[in-house]
């Protein structure tokens, strides 16, 4: 469970500055995916990659939101997405069919601890 809490750590970082959410009580998860740009290719051939595939047109598939999508200089592309439970396996499934030859991948269960960590701060500061 430590090793878990400490590869999230970096993510929690990251998250969208945005108001807490209350856990969903529709099954639905937070799913951040890193697209890492293969570097042997340039942004041209990583393009016309995503458009032979559809990735473009096609990514995230029907029901599943995106809540943030930015670019880190140096890594590629940061997407977190809501989605269903029953809908992981097809974001997967899309992601390895249509983003794979332009990005490397890595997936990461997210969710959002703003709330939490600006609360625990104002409990600190009134001590």
């Amino acid at each position: 469970m430590r090793t878990l809490q400490l590869l999230l750590l970096p993510l929690l970082l990251l998250a969208p500055a945005r108001a807490a959410e209350p856990p969903a009580a529709d099954n639905r998860m937070l799913l951040t995916i890193f697209l890492r740009h293969d570097q042997s290719k340039t942004l041209d051939e990583i393009r016309a990659q995503l458009d032979k595939t559809g990735f473009i047109v096609q990514f995230p598939p029907a029901g599943v939101e995106v809540v943030s999508w930015y670019v880190m200089m140096g890594i590629g592309q940061v997407v977190t997405l809501r989605l269903p439970l029953e809908k992981l396996r097809e974001v997967n499934r899309m992601v390895e069919e249509k983003a794979w030859g332009a990005y490397r991948t890595e997936f990461y269960p997210t969710y959002d601890y703003k709330a939490v960590a600006e609360a625990d701060r104002k409990k600190r500061e009134q001590r």
